[in-house]
């Protein structure tokens, strides 16, 4: 099939689905500017003092939070960023009654922003923010805009952002959640991901419903198990989804 094939089949599956789930990956941000981490103009491929990967542990975190938090609040500041035209399409699914949740991998908080209700983030968000010594929350305006490198709460502990850092768990909560979603939905759109992290990536095995949609710019390990594969930008697709499918 060619891309114009895809998008008919696309548009077909989507109109006879009742329950879809959304699963997308950095590429569903990157339209709006933000950078992914893998890519060759992503975050692990640019220089620093530090590996990203070093920076975002919690070992790292503990250690040296200042170099944290001048890396956090340099790269991870999602604040200036709007959605686009993915992010909107899935919130008019949702309204529509068609998309059951978004499960995500990003932390910028956009799909929200865009009005989406359900968004299962695996990997926390930048707009959640709390003490750890008293638990008191900030929003992400106070973290990033604090005067000193590292924010302080009122009581004097250190603020962590509310983000899944490297060796640290999922939320077991929103791993369940995402889990029950994609067991229990009859298509699975999957986008913006090359599918490489874990354990995100093994949510997919939980699939069971009818049809497998994945739409990311490079091929992904699951290709050989997807109904329909479109590799072309979520921009692309979406902006299709949006004026056929309403």
């Amino acid at each position: 099939m060619n891309n114009y094939e895809k998008l008919n089949e696309l548009k077909s599956i989507i109109l006879s689905s009742d329950s879809i789930v959304f699963f997308g990956g950095a590429g569903v941000s990157t339209e709006s500017g933000i950078k992914d981490f893998r890519s060759k103009d992503g975050l692990y491929n640019m220089k620093y003092k530090y590996s990203p990967e070093k920076i975002l542990s919690h070992s790292f975190f503990v250690s040296n939070t200042d170099e944290f938090y001048k890396f956090y609040k340099e790269k991870m500041n999602s604040l200036k960023y709007t959605p686009n035209i993915t992010h909107y399409t899935l919130a008019k699914l949702e309204k529509k009654g068609k998309l059951k949740a978004i499960i995500t991998q990003n932390i910028d908080g956009l799909h929200q922003k865009a009005g989406s209700k359900v968004v299962y983030e695996l990997h926390g968000s930048v707009l959640r923010n709390y003490c750890l010594n008293c638990g008191k929350e900030y929003n992400a305006e106070y973290v990033f805009n604090s005067k000193s490198m590292i924010p302080k709460c009122s009581c004097g502990g250190i603020i962590k952002p509310d983000v899944v850092l490297y060796e640290e768990p999922l939320d077991n909560d929103i791993y369940k959640n995402a889990l029950h979603a994609i067991s229990n939905c009859d298509m699975l759109i999957i986008g913006g991901t090359s599918l490489a992290v874990y354990p995100a990536s093994y949510l997919i095995n939980y699939f069971k419903g009818k049809y497998l949609v994945l739409i990311n710019k490079e091929k992904t390990p699951f290709d050989n198990k997807a109904n329909l594969v479109i590799n072309d930008s979520l921009g692309f697709v979406f902006d299709y989804i949006d004026k056929n499918c309403f």
